[in-house]
């Protein structure tokens, strides 16, 4: 369980390019991994015996000093240790971090939840991002690929006065359910109409085809649709418009977050995550930026934009399919103190193992 954090805040995280020593790197690598186990700011006296007495407890001192000058490293309290900055880890994981290996169990785990045979790719999909959250003890997401597949059925379903639930099936298997806001008193009848307009017209072309066509359609005010169905059947389309650009977000997990909480402004800091998390088009963002660049991303505090706070990190890795195409992307979301060492070849194998299946 970590410590109380302190009510002061580390410094942002700083584009300057630090140049190192040997021991240098040592003791930082060594206030990191402190500070991943405990979340506690780490003394010169304890990093002194961790180093087997090599140095002096005055000696890194001297050396956490020119750390925390170079905004690697920072004092929550004036009598306390020091703790990494964000810039501190970017350091550490970029050029100090030895990334380890999954044991067979956590491999055969990942196969075992991933495993495609009968599965939906939602389903897939989101027991993989499931069993990661698992492993990793943090928040699983996964953007789910965009798709182009033939359309197979659509309909509208009341949901009561002023509301509706479009179910649309791909020829894919692709199965995605959407409420959609409608005039009040539209009666059923307008429902089952629109419902039979597009299963007779349009089945068997893609969503983009189909919503150009009864685009224009709409606009001819074809006698085929009364005003208030033409509404409904614009009303549907328009939700798939909206959604169907940048796929569709999974998140699983969410607790694991509470775990280390032991301050009344960590659950401050909780409460404005979980927000972001539900304010999908800012994450799509995010794990479309994923999309463009190949292996494990990984963003560590203030440098994730989306949170707008420190204390979280995300890691990510794109996955793709038969044609080498990346098509979504797939991570965790934690606590600075994540261990990158272990959680970086977990989310890189877990994508690989869904770039196969959906091949």
């Amino acid at each position: 369980m970590a410590k109380k954090r302190a009510d002061s805040a580390p410094p942002a995280t700083t584009s300057t390019v630090v140049e190192l020593n040997e021991r240098s790197r040592e003791i930082l690598r060594l206030v990191v991994d402190a500070y991943v186990e405990t979340g506690a700011p780490v003394g010169s006296r304890t990093l002194s015996r961790r180093l087997g007495m090599s140095l002096s407890p005055a000696t890194v001192r001297n050396v956490m000093a020119d750390l925390e000058a170079a905004g690697l490293l920072w004092a929550p309290h004036t009598s306390a240790g020091r703790m990494p900055t964000d810039a501190g880890l970017r350091l550490f994981v970029d050029g100090l971090l030895e990334v380890g290996r999954l044991t067979k169990a956590e491999r055969a785990s990942i196969d075992a939840q991933c495993v495609g045979a009968g599965k939906s790719l939602p389903q897939m999909l989101e027991e993989a991002t499931t069993v990661l959250s698992g492993l990793s003890h943090c928040a699983g997401l996964v953007v789910a690929p965009k798709t182009n597949s033939a359309l197979k059925h659509i309909e509208f379903v009341s949901l009561g006065p002023g509301r509706a639930l479009v179910v649309l099936v791909k020829a894919d298997g692709l199965v995605e359910n959407r409420v959609i806001e409608l005039p009040l008193g539209t009666p059923p009848s307008s429902l089952v109409q629109a419902t039979n307009y597009l299963n007779t017209r349009f089945m068997g072309h893609t969503l983009e085809e189909a919503r150009t066509e009864i685009s224009n359609e709409l606009e001819e005010q074809r006698s085929e649709l009364d005003e208030l169905t033409g509404r409904v059947v614009e009303t549907g389309l328009a939700t798939w418009a909206d959604g169907d650009a940048g796929g569709y977000l999974i998140v699983r997990g969410q607790a694991h977050l509470l775990e280390d909480v032991t301050a009344l402004e960590d659950l401050e800091r909780i409460r404005a995550l979980f927000e972001a998390l539900e304010t999908k088009e800012a994450m799509l963002r995010m794990l479309d930026s994923a999309n463009k660049a190949e292996g494990v991303q990984i963003f560590i505090g203030v440098e994730n934009e989306l949170f707008g706070l420190t204390g979280f990190s995300m890691v990510i890795a794109p996955y793709a399919n038969s044609r080498e195409q990346l098509v979504g992307a797939i991570g965790v979301i934690g606590p600075t103190r994540l261990n990158y060492a272990r959680i970086i070849p977990m989310v890189d194998y877990t994508a690989k193992v869904i770039g196969r299946l959906i091949g």
